[in-house]
């Protein structure tokens, strides 16, 4: 056995100072990276902008929330959705600044909503960027005189409403938390207030279409509920039996006392509000009584049928069909209402989720604020949950949608039917009495069918659902034009 020399010892011991000085600084300059990106992962505010409860402008909100902000206002460049078309910008052969007119790729749909505004002017939705722009420039709102409840779902109002509110006599001052009871009080008087103005004057008191402070509180930047219609209607359908289980805050709640209204707000998950704060606007409703009360119609519940009930029970209707006099309602947008029958909701999955994805930026994580559809991200708001290939998940997106298109022609084309039956009965001289029953069924079909076609989704939120819906209007619709057939009156 052979001893090393002291110089090699020597060396040896260096060796191993120098790779253990090199391996501390390493892990010290490691340490010292992954300490920086959880800083920066945590410090997700540049706190450049004081951001208040009177900050509507979404600028002001960017220069704190870059990152947001950038999606936000690219939702003026949306990609285009199918079977909706302009969700982006207008095709060429369309005027300059407005979308495709539905009117012109659905012709059934001049019929359906003849005698009233939908029949001048009825145009593909597109992103937020244009939600102002397109009210005011409608053809329906030019035409036809509109009251300012048209603001609710168009507008950041809620500035707007609460200087109204404090206009006509509410206490306090901007200042004061939204939530706040004199907040409150602000807000309702103002909404109260604005609700049965002319739109041409209500539009004037807004100036961006839906912002940041529509939905965060400016403090803590907390989803919250700000339109005062649907504190109303959730608390309408909290108290209603029709079951939620996709919101599980109101199934709880109805197991207390119910001394207090239910109140997203304060009772709501978070991840509940990344679906509620949405409902606020993509619902179904109706202007009440002289006042125009915006009301959301869920006080028998979300399905169409519960809705429908309801307005039979207090006598609505939109307007009375030129053609065949039938009393008849036009849906708004209830994707709220729809994506509540289907499986995403049921699982627990929010609209944020699938319109509003995370991203990631080097260590940070935040919501896509470019809400559009989901097909413009598959691997961020599908592949997270759905282990299939991107290619895979548009085609079975496509054939739900397919297959919902193909059966709304159908229950449009049988609604169109219905009603050139019955305007060929009554130019025989079939007696209103004689066409009571075909108007009534009109009305049920003529419900339902645009029910599908005014919810944004076509058919994807809740498949089984809207084909049932479909199916009960082909249905309706057939049985109309057999009770006109009973009548035996033929045109001369």
């Amino acid at each position: 056995m052979t001893r090393s020399s002291p110089r090699s010892r020597a060396a040896a011991f260096w060796l191993a100072a120098v790779v253990c000085a090199g391996g501390t600084v390493a892990a010290m300059l490691l340490y010292g990276n992954i300490a920086a990106r959880k800083a920066e992962a945590t410090s997700t505010v540049l706190r450049i902008a004081d951001i208040t409860e009177r900050t509507t402008d979404p600028a002001e909100w960017g220069k704190n929330f870059p990152r947001q902000y950038d999606g936000y206002i690219r939702t003026g460049d949306n990609e285009k959705a199918r079977f909706k078309w302009s969700e982006g910008r207008p095709p060429e052969h369309e005027e300059e600044g407005k979308a495709e007119s539905k009117l012109v790729s659905d012709p059934h749909l001049k019929t359906i909503f003849n005698g009233y505004a939908f029949a001048i002017d009825y145009r593909e939705r597109r992103g937020h960027a244009f939600m102002l722009h397109d009210q005011r420039e409608t053809e329906r709102v030019k035409q036809r005189p509109q009251p300012g409840a048209c603001l609710n779902c168009h507008a950041s109002n809620v500035v707007a409403y609460r200087e109204a509110g404090l206009a006509h006599g509410a206490p306090g001052s901007l200042t004061d938390p939204l939530e706040s009871e004199n907040g409150q009080k602000q807000l309702f008087a103002g909404w109260e207030h604005v609700n049965p103005m002319p739109y041409a004057e209500a539009t004037k008191l807004v100036s961006h279409p839906v912002t940041c402070l529509d939905c965060h509180d400016p403090k803590s930047m907390k989803l919250r509920i700000t339109r005062p219609a649907f504190m109303e209607g959730i608390a309408a359908l909290a108290a209603s039996n029709d079951p939620v289980p996709h919101l599980p805050s109101i199934e709880k709640w109805r197991k207390g006392d119910r001394r207090a209204a239910y109140n997203a707000n304060e009772l709501a998950s978070r991840q509940e509000m990344r679906s509620l704060s949405c409902a606020q606007c993509h619902v179904e409703y109706y202007f009440k009584g002289k006042e125009k009360r915006l009301t959301f119609p869920w006080h028998k519940g979300l399905k169409a049928e519960a809705m429908e009930a309801y307005y039979d029970e207090v006598g609505w209707n939109d307007w009375k069909h030129a053609d065949s006099g039938a009393d008849v309602i036009k849906a708004q947008h209830p994707e709220f209402e729809l994506w509540s029958q289907g499986v995403h909701a049921r699982s627990g999955v929010s609209c944020a989720d699938c319109h509003m994805p995370y991203k990631r930026e080097g260590a940070m994580k935040f919501t896509d604020h470019q809400v559009q559809t989901p097909m413009a991200h598959v691997n961020l708001s599908c592949q997270t949950c759905h282990n299939y290939t991107e290619s895979e998940i548009k085609e079975r997106v496509d054939i739900i949608q397919s297959r919902t298109k193909s059966q709304l022609d159908r229950a449009e084309q049988a609604v169109v039917d219905l009603i050139r039956a019955i305007q060929e009965a009554k130019a025989a001289g079939a007696t209103d009495e004689q066409l009571k029953q075909a108007r009534a069924l009109q009305r049920k079909a003529q419900w339902r069918a645009d029910f599908i076609n005014a919810e944004n989704s076509m058919g994807f939120h809740a498949p089984a659902e809207t084909l049932k819906i479909l199916g009960e209007s082909i249905d309706y619709a057939r049985q109309g034009t057999t009770e006109v057939a009973k009548l035996g009156v033929h045109k001369k």
